[in-house]
């Protein structure tokens, strides 16, 4: 009977749905970058950024590997890997922290938001803050973003030989679709 009564407390305390959350993450989210100047237009993207959110906290993290970047040309993802982000040094561009507005996850909607948290390219961390737009239909969430960053601000080096191909502000994109995941919570 003890044997019994154990099993039913240990099934009941991962069912239970105070022992649950709900984690939205997302594994395939799209970022891309471009810069564009007078001399030339780079872009790069990649479509295997992951993130999470919890919807409890409004906590949110998102990273890329930097090497996932694809370029139209072969020559610029060599340069962008070796020259620029020094990918094999610093593999991964981060964000992490936490969307400062009130946000209802249960219920339908579109809705824009601020980010608040701090932004990791080239093993340099700053304080960052913008807007997304998010959608949310039948506990799917839909993220966007758009925001410039100053290459200089991350201690990104450009060579003077190259200077004029490469613009001072690049537009980044992000665009993430989350699902939830069951966690269990101890």
């Amino acid at each position: 009977m003890k044997k019994i009564l154990y099993l039913l407390l240990f099934i009941c305390s991962f069912t239970l749905p105070s022992r649950a959350q709900n984690i939205l993450s997302c594994k395939s989210a799209t970022v891309s970058f471009f810069s564009g100047t007078v001399m030339e237009d780079i872009e790069g993207k990649s479509n295997t950024a992951s993130s999470v959110i919890d919807p409890k906290t409004r906590n949110i993290i998102f990273k890329v590997s930097n090497t996932s970047f694809q370029f139209q040309k072969k020559l610029m993802q060599e340069h962008f890997n070796e020259d620029y982000m020094e990918s094999d040094r610093y593999p991964f561009s981060k964000f992490s922290g936490r969307i400062t507005d009130e946000l209802d996850f249960n219920k339908d909607g579109n809705y824009n938001v601020t980010v608040e948290g701090t932004l990791q390219i080239h093993g340099v961390t700053k304080p960052w803050s913008c807007k997304a737009a998010m959608i949310i239909s039948n506990g799917v969430v839909t993220a966007k973003s758009v925001f410039k960053i100053r290459i200089e601000d991350y201690q990104i080096k450009i060579p003077s030989l190259v200077f004029k191909n490469i613009a001072e502000y690049v537009e980044v994109r992000l665009s993430a679709v989350y699902q939830p995941t069951k966690t269990i919570t101890k």
